[in-house]
This record gives structure tokens, C-alpha cells and sequence, in this order.
């Protein structure tokens, strides 16, 4: 490789080989099936069989995902996804954007979950790519929709499903826990340990499961209203009026009378507070599978438990941004 004296700049300049590794001492071809082995076994197994130290291995995968990144082109997203994940102990945690019409997620950063973490997604558009936007969904979160209403103020905010039951879920949890403190030493029998019994969907239990649920319902009035309005609260995203949808939930809520079921109560406060988020279902054109988010939130978790050790989070931000893209050979 020759060396070139730079007049203008007074420095001295290597010759650049487009066929050669960012690695030193590698070709790219071979840095690509380094790569492509990685995305089937961990660094350390990769390292055994080629006989290379496992920080050389990472940096050839690390230059393999960037040019998967490179070659999916950048995104112009209609429909974001937002979430975020904790990415050690500690409450540390970062925000993950996805385009969910393209299933593929298109951002990874910030320094926590607050507003000025959002907005650095944001400051990467240029305002053609925040136009296109016209729906962003989200959990609950305030700093999320705070920097969604500033920076993206014409697009509609869809609050995920998944997070709205699992609030309801929690409340149902806490009528249990509270019946279990309240009823006589030989009727807790029936509520120890059936936790999961009422969480889940009647139709993911087992037999003996919906035996018990059977006998948990019969022996407690107050958890069987609760468990009743629980499995049905799953219909408000199944109509396509937003005025048929308020009139599902307005009865809903005007069964709680005289229940004394306060944790239902206080979600119904929340759901009222965040009504906007929650009715932008109803329109067809939001009518979006939801379910790629929890899912790559499962994808995140294995590539945590691999890299397990590793604290180089440029690399964990590349691992992600490319595990729904195609291989490349």
C-alpha cells in the first residue's frame, strides 16, 4: 500500500483499498462471514473456531452490521413505534423508534427516557421525513407524548394495547391480593397461588387451569366481577366508531357502581385522562398490528443475554437496529 506526501495538508496519506477490512490485516469478504457466522453463534464460539481473539471478531461483526445498515438505505418512517429498554441494572435505559410499517426498527439512543432523550430521534429528521409521519404509538409515557405533540404536532398518538391491559391487569392483581387479605383463613385456599390463573386469557388455560379458575370464581363474588370486567375490557379495540367505542367504555365503567373495586377505579381515571390515545384505534387507517414492538422487545432480550459481559453499546446499538434485516452474502 503506498504512502502520498500531501502538499496541501502537509501530511502523509495512505492508499485506500475498497476490498480491505476496516480490521486491520482482513479482507471485507472475510469480515462479511464473520459477521454472517455471528448472527448464528456467539462471539466466543466464532473466535474458537477461527482461531481469533474475540475483540477482533466483534470489530469484524461490527463492520458486517454496519454495512447490513448501509444497505437497507435510510428510513422514511409513516407509522413509529416507540419504547424503550433498560440496558443494565440501575434504571439505565434507552429509547428504541421503529418504523412499524416496515418492521424494522430505525433508531437507538438517548441517555434516559425523558423528553430531551426523545427529541434527539427527532433532530435526526429533516422536516419532509417529520411530515410523512401520521401516527406514532407509545405506551403511557408523559416525556413521549410531550416531545411527540412539539415535534410531530399533526400526527395522531396511539397508545399501545399492550400497555393498556397490562395496567388493567395490574389492577386485577391488586383486588386479588387485597380479597386475599380480606376473606377467612379457609377461603384463602381458593386465591393462593392462581395469580397467573386470572392474568391469563381464558382460552391460553389449560384444563386443570380453568378448573381452578372455575372453582376461584364461584367461591369469590368480588374477583369474579373483577375477572368478568377484565376479559371484557379486550372489546374497545374491536370497533370502528370512535362514538360506539366511548359508549362501550362509558358502560363499562358505569358497572363498576358499587363494586368497591378501587384499583379498577383508578384505571378508569387514567384510561379517561388518555381517552385521545386510546380512540385513535377506531379509525380504519390505524388499524396496525401492534405486536412487532413486544416482539423485538423478546428479540432485544436474547441479544442481551449473548452478549452478556460485552459493555460496548455502539455494538449492542448496531445488533439491534439490524436483527430484522435480511443476511447478505
Amino acid at each position: 500500500m503506498r504512502r502520498v506526501l500531501c502538499k496541501k495538508h502537509k501530511k502523509v496519506r495512505q492508499e485506500q483499498l475498497d476490498w480491505l477490512s476496516e480490521t486491520r490485516g482482513y479482507t471485507k469478504r472475510f469480515a462479511y462471514y464473520v459477521g454472517k457466522r455471528c448472527q448464528a453463534s456467539s462471539i466466543k464460539e466464532v473466535a474458537q473456531e477461527l482461531q481469533l481473539d474475540w475483540k477482533t471478531v466483534k470489530n469484524l461483526e461490527k463492520e458486517y452490521l454496519k454495512e447490513k445498515l448501509r444497505r437497507a438505505g435510510p428510513a422514511s418512517p409513516e407509522i413509529i413505534g416507540i419504547d424503550e429498554i433498560s440496558i443494565r441494572k440501575g434504571h439505565v435505559y434507552r429509547i428504541i423508534v421503529s418504523d412499524l410499517k416496515a418492521k424494522r426498527p430505525i433508531w437507538f439512543g438517548g441517555i434516559d427516557r425523558s423528553n430531551s432523550s426523545m427529541n434527539m430521534f427527532y433532530e435526526t429528521l429533516n422536516s419532509l421525513q417529520k411530515n410523512k409521519i401520521r401516527l406514532a404509538v407509545m405506551d403511557m409515557w408523559k416525556a413521549f407524548e410531550k416531545s411527540a405533540k412539539e415535534s410531530i404536532p399533526h400526527a395522531a398518538i396511539l397508545y399501545d394495547k399492550f400497555h393498556v391491559i397490562r395496567h388493567l391487569n395490574e389492577a386485577l392483581d391488586k383486588v386479588r391480593k387485597t380479597e386475599y387479605k380480606r376473606v377467612c383463613e379457609k377461603d384463602k385456599k381458593f386465591i393462593k397461588g392462581q395469580k397467573y390463573t386470572l392474568l391469563s386469557r381464558k382460552h391460553n388455560l389449560s384444563f386443570n387451569g380453568k378448573k381452578a379458575l372455575k372453582v376461584l370464581l364461584a367461591a369469590n363474588a368480588r374477583l369474579n366481577k373483577a375477572y368478568i370486567l377484565k376479559e371484557s375490557f379486550g372489546q374497545l379495540w374491536e370497533y370502528k366508531s370512535e362514538i360506539w367505542a366511548r359508549k362501550f367504555f362509558d358502560n363499562w365503567k358505569d358497572s363498576l357502581k358499587w363494586q368497591r373495586l378501587k384499583p379498577y377505579e383508578e384505571f378508569v381515571k387514567m384510561i379517561e385522562k388518555h381517552w385521545e390515545g386510546i380512540d385513535s384505534f377506531c379509525k380504519p387507517e390505524n388499524k396496525i398490528s401492534i405486536g412487532f414492538v413486544e416482539g423485538l422487545n423478546n428479540k432485544i432480550r436474547v441479544i442481551q443475554r449473548r452478549a452478556y459481559g460485552l459493555r460496548d453499546e455502539e455494538y449492542l446499538r448496531l445488533k439491534i437496529l439490524t436483527c430484522t434485516l435480511p443476511d447478505f452474502t
